[in-house]
């Protein structure tokens, strides 16, 4: 069934998650009407889950370094936060109530960690500034005339807009609305898209069973990575992560998506090396194994000599055949640098983000696309990744911003 089409008076937004919240919330300040409307039945569900083991709201990282963090859309990213930056947002949250805190490794957490407060706080203030919400309306498109395809419990509902802001989300996530089901209509509108790739998310390795079987869900910290960039140079990071039945996953993995799924694009696989004694050099490890076995197995020896055991051990059976295992030089080169093939990411779904969307360059400085003004596209759905630690959520509530504003200041100059 076709509902009757209507037409609204000011802008539209499409999504509710941080960044369209935003795009309404400075469009209406502006003193536009402002409609938003969402596919499920409530706004904010995957900002809430992703809070849901505390609200990593932003990072104190000083700039330019935290603009780095966005890699090859760092130019374009930081030319937001130039606008709407890590204390903005840490300003904007004590605006409404929620004051915050920097914690371990500079993140920046609510005072009460939790994400349901802020986010309930976000939309009374929107609902009593006159933004209307409505949910259960899933964007199709665009009709032959323009007007917004809505799929609704009561049938399709055609809507005509003076201008809009898509903040549809990525590819990640899909039970809580992230689900790049809008890629083919922005395809069949022409508009130039970077494809939809995993990000902060795991990688599959070939396990054997048993290492599976035994191993998987076990935590692997600390470790060192290490790992060649996208120019060939040696990095390293220390960290934590997780072995799970199809591979590893977890922080450390995390932080380096981008540069290993690229790596497995160019060449079929990515090498990944993981320190397991952090606090041991190569030379100690190579005297203390060299120490007779007096009849103990290798796992024993390895635990009373290096004090690794159960997944870290595990790991050099995985890596080390059974005379290798008996060559205290190559089991401490294991131990210093395990190598690791990774073979693909994890399913898009299962990541905490996504890569590609709407290309940066697609989009004028005000995120209004340029092969359909009046349109204009924020958050995760553009084509920029971050690692975790408050990067992604700063970044999509920045480009919000930029998006309602400039549509704002759009209609304000046409009417």
């Amino acid at each position: 069934m076709s509902l009757a089409p209507s037409t609204l008076p000011g802008l539209a937004v499409i999504g509710g998650g941080p960044a369209g919240l935003m795009a309404a919330q400075v469009a209406r300040a502006a003193g536009l009407d402002v409609d938003l409307f969402e596919a499920k039945g409530s706004v904010g569900r995957k900002f809430l889950i992703a809070g849901k083991g505390g609200l990593n709201l932003t990072h104190a990282e000083p700039r330019p370094a935290f603009d780095a963090r966005y890699r090859e859309r760092a130019a374009q990213v930081g030319r937001w936060l130039d606008v709407f930056d890590a204390d903005a947002l840490r300003a904007w949250s004590k605006e409404l109530g929620v004051d915050t805190y920097v914690g371990s490794s500079d993140r920046v957490f609510p005072l009460d960690r939790k994400a349901a407060p802020l986010l309930r706080g976000w939309v009374r203030r929107l609902r009593e500034d006159g933004v209307r919400f409505h949910v259960q309306h899933r964007w199709l498109g665009w009709d032959a005339d323009g007007a917004l395809r809505l799929a609704t419990p009561e049938g399709e509902r055609r809507v005509q807009a003076p201008a809009c802001v898509l903040a549809l989300g990525g590819g990640s996530w899909p039970e809580l609305g992230s689900d790049g089901a809008w890629v083919p209509a922005l395809q069949a509108a022409g508009i130039d898209l970077a494809p939809l790739q995993p990000s902060n998310c795991g990688f599959d390795l070939a396990w054997s069973d048993h290492f599976a079987q035994r191993h998987a869900g076990a935590p692997l910290k600390p470790v060192i990575a290490h790992w060649r960039d996208e120019h060939g140079q040696q990095r390293s990071l220390q960290g934590e992560c997780v072995a799970t039945a199809h591979g590893i996953e977890g922080s450390l993995v995390y932080a380096l998506s981008a540069p290993l799924r690229e790596a497995i694009a160019r060449d079929g696989s990515a090498r990944l090396e993981l320190d397991l004694a952090p606090g041991r050099d190569l030379q100690r490890l190579q005297q203390d194994l060299a120490k007779p076995r007096a009849g103990r197995s290798f796992s024993e020896h390895l635990r009373r000599q290096t004090g690794l055991s159960g997944v870290k051990a595990a790991l050099l059976h995985e890596v080390l055949d059974a005379s290798a295992r008996q060559d205290p030089e190559r089991v401490a080169a294991a131990i210093k640098r395990l190598p690791l093939t990774l073979l693909r990411a994890r399913p898009i779904a299962e990541a905490i983000s996504s890569a590609g969307g709407v290309r940066l360059e697609a989009l004028d400085e005000d995120l209004q696309l340029r092969e359909r003004p009046g349109t204009y596209c924020a958050g995760e759905m553009l084509d920029w990744e971050a690692p975790t630690g408050g990067y992604l959520l700063t970044a999509c509530f920045a480009s919000g911003l930029i998006a309602g504003r400039g549509a704002a200041a759009a209609l304000k100059g046409a009417g």
